[in-house]
């Protein structure tokens, strides 16, 4: 009995050290940049202008689907990024953007400019689909959008979800095809309904396993290996060779 408590006092610690090491020492470290740098004191005081880092429209006829992030606001940008989707039809048509916001009517569609800042920071193009490939998914696109389950007042929770990135999540598990995960620090994006959720995508190339978007694991193609606590990812991504830091996001391994 007593070398049983033993080995599992050892394996708490382990897993202590285990969690301090890769969850909480990157996030204080995270947390700690984020700190130094200037950003504005209020939503009214904040840049929400275009960024630029989409191309005009007009100059762009083909088709494109884009999944876009940028740094949240006050000190929640430490710890994660806001999503959204872009996409254009193959013409001379605007931009559409959808995101999933915290006040009135969850589920937006073009409240701010295709790439516009958030909060002051400039998004990034997380992942682009052009041509036919964007064309044939815009419809199933528009059809996930319009299934999302959580698009009523009041369906938004920062933590651990529904929220923006919940939103986003939703889409591209609808849609396998755009063939992109939500940023690791994307919190939110590994909520489901309920204690417990197993979801196989409809590929088969990724599994997600949740206890209520508070700790879980993702494997697959897409996302390679996570593990998930409270919201912070850590993992790695083999198909474009990455670390998943949690609060500070994807660290490339190779440079291009």
């Amino acid at each position: 009995m007593q070398r049983k408590g033993f080995s599992l006092r050892r394996a708490l610690k382990i897993l202590a050290l285990f969690v301090a090491i890769v969850f909480i020492l990157p996030t204080l470290a995270t947390a700690a940049w984020w700190g130094m740098l200037e950003r504005p004191s209020s939503w009214s005081t904040a840049d929400w202008s275009a960024s630029g880092v989409l191309p005009p429209a007009a100059a762009h006829p083909d088709a494109a689907v884009y999944l876009m992030a940028a740094r949240t606001g006050g000190m929640k940008g430490a710890i994660s990024v806001h999503s959204w989707i872009v996409f254009k039809r193959a013409c001379n048509c605007p931009y559409e953007r959808y995101d999933k916001v915290g006040w009135g009517s969850p589920v937006r569609r073009n409240a701010y400019t295709p790439d516009a800042r958030w909060y002051s920071n400039t998004p990034e193009i997380v992942h682009a689909l052009e041509g036919d490939a964007a064309a044939a998914l815009i419809p199933r696109i528009e059809a996930a959008i319009a299934s999302y389950p959580y698009s009523r007042r009041g369906d938004y929770y920062i933590w651990p979800g529904p929220n923006s990135n919940s939103f986003v999540a939703h889409v591209l598990r609808q849609v396998p095809e755009i063939d992109v995960v939500a940023p690791s620090n994307a919190t939110g994006r590994d909520f489901a309904p309920g204690f417990a959720a197993v979801d196989l995508a409809p590929d088969w190339r990724d599994i997600h396993a949740t206890l209520g978007g508070l700790m879980g694991f993702a494997a697959g193609a897409r996302s390679g290996f996570e593990i998930h606590l409270f919201g912070l990812v850590a993992g790695i991504d083999f198909a474009r060779p990455a670390l998943k830091i949690p609060a500070y996001g994807r660290l490339p391994l190779f440079l291009r």
